[in-house]
């Protein structure tokens, strides 16, 4: 059974009742006490182990250290020294699996709250540079001058270009920018931040969080061209002709997939992304935006991975009566992190586990009327390692619902593929790289998503970062 216990210091949040009401931020975050007393459970271990788990390599126990000591400044630097994006890793990284699952104090309790930490120490740096600046535009004298200003960092004449505005492609672009490069962020979306925009709720992320570390990269130098959809409006061959002499790809994977049962044309039927994307991109859940949205009493959310958990807590939030998740295996092989399951089960989602829909039901006008769902058992374990959910002859039964929301994966988009010459595919239908995220394109480099399938957040800024030291390396022959 997932462990769905707290921390030995809880971070405060909402009332259950009250947040599934609204989009507000669940959690409310650490008070810098509650920061310093969660920072000296670290034991200091010397062969440091919670930073093998990092795909940034953030030095943990250095910041962590400096948390416990209240020098909160000294923390932010140290984190930042490597991740360039401290107040989205802090609220959406599986960090029970990264970081924390390395930690020596979780071999016999409840692993240091790593990332909780690096939220804190990441919103009080940003609460203290929007202090610094407000005093600087509010003096008489220059005083506070020097925390108005970006550092300029000299440009070194070489123009880069990355394609997608997701972690990948901020990382890469602040790396870069970093270094002195001149950096063009291609978004086919209206606004920059790829799946933190589009993807992860507003009671998750905070859509202004995203919108100030884009602007971070703006103070730096990095443009960015939204609405551009790079394999259409211009190929990567042309970005070379505009003079740019290396580019990075990464578009993410953001085409959803159907069970291809019957029933899935039916009115009421959606994907994950298509939902979430109104509700977050398009600002669905504001009342003064006129977003159409799914808006359905019952509500049946298909998969168990974070997207699942995110589609059906906003549907809740969107006013359904009863949102159900269906998933095929049990509660010990549920993808999701466990802080969202708890979430969600504290919201009041129904979780249909060891369910597994067959077919949509609809009316005679077209419109979904219930989902017809097996129960499943498991059997031996699959070539995941999890057990292999088999069907129960005879089980089938009804769920009464009128939108299903289809939350069980997403495919990789060919377009980069099919419209760059000569650039070869891996044997996931990605895009073929090396361990440095160089194609065989020359000059051309890929990462995230786009290269491995639907993955993390975290992950893919560390494919940002990788391929980012990869162009350097390459521009600096």
């Amino acid at each position: 059974m997932i462990n769905l216990k707290k921390v030995k210091n809880p971070m405060p949040e909402q009332d259950p009742i009250v947040r599934a009401g609204n989009f507000e931020e669940v959690a409310e975050g650490y008070t810098a006490q509650m920061a310093i007393n969660e920072a000296m459970r670290c034991l200091k271990c010397r062969k440091k182990p919670c930073t093998k788990g990092c795909p940034v390599m953030v030095r943990i126990p250095e910041f962590v250290a400096k948390v416990a000591e209240g020098d909160f400044e000294a923390a932010y630097q140290i984190i930042s020294d490597t991740s360039a994006l401290p107040r989205i890793c802090g609220r959406v990284c599986p960090q029970e699996n990264q970081c924390e699952g390395f930690c020596v104090q979780g071999l016999h309790g409840e692993p240091v709250a790593i990332g909780r930490l690096e939220r804190f120490v990441s919103d009080w740096h940003a609460a203290r540079e929007e202090e610094m600046e407000k005093a600087a535009l509010e003096a008489e004298d220059d005083e506070f001058a020097e925390f108005a200003e970006e550092e300029v960092i000299e440009s070194n004449g070489r123009k880069v270009a990355v394609v997608g505005a997701g972690p990948a492609g901020l990382t890469c672009a602040g790396d870069l920018a970093a270094k002195g490069y001149e950096v063009t962020v291609f978004e086919a979306l209206h606004k920059p931040g790829g799946v933190l925009a589009y993807g992860i709720p507003e009671f998750r992320l905070p859509k202004d969080i995203v919108a100030a570390e884009v602007r971070k990269l703006e103070k730096r130098g990095v443009t960015f061209v939204n609405n551009a959809v790079i394999g259409r409006a211009e190929t990567v061959d042309e970005l070379f002709e505009d003079g740019f002499e290396a580019v990075f790809v990464g578009t993410g994977a953001g085409l959803p997939s159907f069970m291809n049962i019957p029933g899935e044309n039916l009115l009421g039927v959606c994907s994950a992304n298509e939902y979430l994307t109104r509700i977050n991109l398009m600002k669905g859940y504001l009342p003064e935006y006129d977003t159409p949205v799914q808006k359905a009493k019952n509500i049946a959310v298909v998969g168990g991975g974070n997207v699942a958990m995110d589609a059906a807590r906003c549907a809740k939030r969107m006013g359904a009566e009863n949102v159900y998740i269906v998933y095929r295996r049990s509660m010990d092989e549920i993808p999701a992190r466990a802080e969202e399951i708890h979430h969600a089960i504290e919201e009041g989602i129904d979780f249909q586990l060891l369910k597994n829909p067959v077919a949509v039901l609809g009316d005679e006008n077209g419109y979904v009327t219930g989902l017809e769902c097996v129960e499943m058992e498991l059997g031996e374990p699959d070539a995941s390692g999890r057990r292999r959910p088999v069907v129960k002859e005879g089980s089938n039964f009804v769920l009464d619902v009128d939108c299903v929301i289809m939350a069980i994966g997403t495919k990789l988009n060919k377009l980069i593929l099919e419209t760059t010459e000569n650039l070869e595919a891996n044997d996931r239908g990605g895009i073929g790289t090396d361990a440095g995220a160089a194609t065989n394109r020359e000059g051309v480099f890929a990462g995230g998503d786009a290269v491995t399938g639907a993955a993390t957040v975290i992950l893919a800024m560390g494919a940002g970062k990788t391929a980012a030291a990869s162009i350097d390396e390459y521009l600096g022959e």
